[in-house]
C-alpha cells in the first residue's frame, strides 16, 4: 500500500520517538511533527486501519509492516541530509529538502543512487 508523504511522516515520527524515549503516544507525535491532537488521532486511525501501527493503553507501536517503512523513510532522510550537507548546504536546510526528497523518490532510484555511490 503506498501512503501520503503525511502518513510516512507520522510513521517516522513514531520510530523516531520509540528510539529516543521508549514509547511514543499521540501528545508526542504531535509535538515532534508541530501538528495538532486532532491531526494525529485521524493518522493514527488511518494507519491502524492499514495495518501499520497498532495503539494499546495509549502508546503507539509499529507493525513489522509500519518498522519496515519507516526504516525506510528514515534510511532515506539520514542519506540525503548527510549528502547535501557534505555538498555545502546548511544543515537545516538540507534537512528540510532531505524531508521533501524521501518521499519524492522511488524505490529503485534510490537504490541505484545508494549503488552508484558505493553504499549499502
Amino acid at each position: 500500500m503506498s501512503l501520503t508523504s503525511s502518513m510516512e511522516d507520522y510513521l517516522k515520527a513514531i520510530l523516531v520517538l520509540h528510539q529516543r524515549h521508549g514509547n511514543a503516544r499521540c501528545v508526542d507525535v504531535a509535538d515532534y511533527l508541530g501538528v495538532s491532537k486532532p491531526s494525529v488521532s485521524r493518522a493514527v486511525k488511518e494507519l491502524s486501519k492499514s495495518g501499520h501501527i497498532i495503539k494499546k493503553d495509549g502508546t503507539l507501536y509499529l507493525t513489522q509492516q509500519g518498522r519496515q517503512y519507516a526504516e525506510q523513510i528514515c534510511e532515506r532522510y539520514q542519506f540525503f541530509t548527510a549528502r547535501l550537507v557534505d555538498a555545502g548546504v546548511d544543515r537545516k536546510t538540507a534537512e528540510h529538502d532531505a524531508c521533501n526528497i524521501e518521499h519524492a523518490i522511488s524505490a529503485e532510484a534510490f537504490q541505484k543512487l545508494k549503488d552508484s555511490l558505493g553504499e549499502k
